[in-house]
């Protein structure tokens, strides 16, 4: 697939209202820009069509590296896939917003969020339910409406007890306790509630863990952390969403987000306002540092950390199976992630004699996995890379079955998107030994690992560990500087990660997990991941 330049100037004579706008020159490998959204013809003017869904070619192609647009992992994938990341937003201010410490922000700090954003359905402080409704946590929602801190306090506490792996129950009763004590230090959590029900549950646990430890600490007066829970939408609501919480003058910072459309167009609102954000777009992380960059400078950046190193970790482990692998790689053009990933092992593999035979789209119509799977043997495969997104688990569980079908004669390895309880479920036998590259693996002896068992009654994934980071980075910010000119500029300048639970020296070699028989895996399965040895 030919690479493509967009700067967000349609070329082609056509108006696209949906997308973002202007921007630096962008490297594409799909047929819609990953900043703006436009299609590859509108730079070609009088030019249409999309690119087949296929290609075979004798020898790895050597296209130009790219820029990226996710620098850390995928490690908030908040939603696209990952909430997994983080982002932080410059601090230019947006005319219409409420300017800090003016009377209309003071008369927002005691109300909720949803009480004065137009899209208030995306918004809680524990006045309604987003994720899951039961008896104790109505009643929650309730007391917490009316400001019966310590009702509130109590119905949370009773939904916690009554099923202890729910992290909304436990962020709404932090909550309760910070507005019962009076000024709350207020942060935003964007995650994927509408697509993604399950990635928005593990990163939330990540947040209510750095919330519960935070606030064990409360600063002078008594001060402990709020966390707003948005769902940020999707396309045509994600800057409409953006507005409001700029709107709400008691918010500090944001986290979440990620690499698609409606992420972009949100993280464009923040930093037009002046309102720091971690998410994957404008986050540097060197030698233990989270910095906050302009987004500008994080497009010009080379194709860079994460999947690179994940392309390269891969890539190792297929040739310690099958020398100079010969190898399929499955993608979908439709994602950021999976191209960025498709073309980091494209280039990965020569380093390791390995050859790329064929390369399959798969969101290109008419993908037949059982086809593609006899192709790949005709060729003569070993491995099959699956560089799919998040919303790609169906068509990854139905190549693994394929490839169970026909003797299991493709070994199977994969990105952390994947990393995913459906996998786990849905793919019984046929997913046995799927090895996954990930930002972080679960680990025994890991104290940050063991307490979060604790916590959740079960083991947490890579997005809880990366959301607890990145809201501990942004809590400890916002305690320390509450004002949102002071959180923007403290995380321009740069702010140690300390007691990360993520060792981001490993993205020099990514860890690997492979599904196995297990009774640690979500319930209804019979597999779980366990760290590669």
């Amino acid at each position: 697939m030919n690479s493509w330049i967009c700067d967000g100037i349609p070329k082609d004579g056509k108006q696209y209202p949906n997308c973002s706008g202007e921007h630096e020159p962008y490297e594409n490998f799909g047929p819609d820009c990953a900043l703006c959204g436009l299609p590859k013809e509108a730079m070609k003017p009088g030019k249409h069509g999309k690119p087949g869904s296929s290609t075979t070619i004798s020898q790895p192609s050597r296209m130009p590296v790219a820029p990226l647009i996710v620098a850390i992992a995928a490690l908030i994938a908040l939603g696209v896939g990952s909430f997994g990341l983080y982002q932080l937003i410059s601090s230019q201010r947006q005319q219409g917003g409420p300017r800090e410490n003016s009377p209309e922000m003071a008369a927002h700090s005691d109300k909720f969020v949803s009480e004065t954003a137009t899209n208030s359905q995306f918004f809680s402080q524990g006045e309604k339910i987003l994720l899951g409704q039961t008896a104790e946590k109505q009643a929650g929602a309730k007391e917490f409406a009316n400001r019966n801190w310590e009702g509130a306090i109590a119905a949370y506490q009773q939904a916690v007890s009554t099923d202890p792996n729910d992290p909304e129950s436990k962020i709404y009763e932090n909550n309760a306790l910070a507005r019962k004590a009076g000024n709350p230090l207020t942060i935003a959590a964007a995650v994927p509630l509408t697509t993604d029900a399950g990635a928005t549950k593990e990163i939330l646990r990540g947040i209510a863990q750095a919330q519960t430890e935070l606030n064990q600490s409360p600063l002078a007066g008594g001060k402990l952390l709020e966390v707003v829970i948005v769902n940020y939408g999707s396309d045509l609501q994600a800057a409409a969403i953006a507005q409001d919480l700029v709107n709400a003058g008691s918010v500090l910072g944001v986290l979440g987000y990620g690499v698609n459309p409606a992420s972009n167009q949100a993280l464009r609102v923040y930093e037009q306002a002046g309102l720091a954000t971690l998410s994957p777009l404008t986050t540097r992380v060197s030698q233990g540092t989270l910095q906050a960059i302009p987004t500008t400078e994080k497009v010009n950046e080379l194709l860079g950390n994460y999947l690179q190193a994940a392309a390269k970790t891969l890539a190792q482990y297929a040739s310690q199976r099958h020398p100079a692998p010969p190898a399929v790689i499955f993608f979908n053009s439709d994602s950021p992630y999976s191209l960025q990933l498709k073309q980091q092992l494209v280039n990965a593999l020569p380093a390791v004699r390995g050859k790329v035979l064929k390369v399959i789209d798969i969101s290109a119509g008419g993908f037949a996995a059982a086809t593609e799977v006899a192709s790949a043997k005709q060729l003569g495969a070993k491995v099959a890379f699956l560089a799919l997104s998040k919303n790609k688990v169906e068509e990854a569980i139905a190549i693994a079955i394929a490839n169970r079908d026909a003797g299991s004669s493709l070994l199977l390895l994969g990105g952390d998107e994947l990393y995913n309880p459906d996998l786990l479920i849905r793919g019984g036998e046929a997913i046995n030994g799927l090895v996954l590259a990930v930002p972080w693996s679960f680990q025994p002896g890991d104290p940050f690992a063991q307490q979060a068992v604790q916590n959740w009654k079960g083991r947490i994934s890579w997005r809880t560990a990366t959301a607890y980071d990145a809201a501990k980075a942004l809590g400890d910010v916002a305690r320390q500087n509450p004002s949102r000119s002071g959180v923007a500029q403290q995380l321009s300048q740069g702010v140690r990660l300390t007691g990360s639970a993520t060792n981001f020296q490993t993205f020099k070699e990514v860890p690997l997990v492979q599904a196995v028989r297990g009774n640690s895996g979500p319930p209804g399965s019979q597999f779980q991941f366990d760290p590669v040895r």
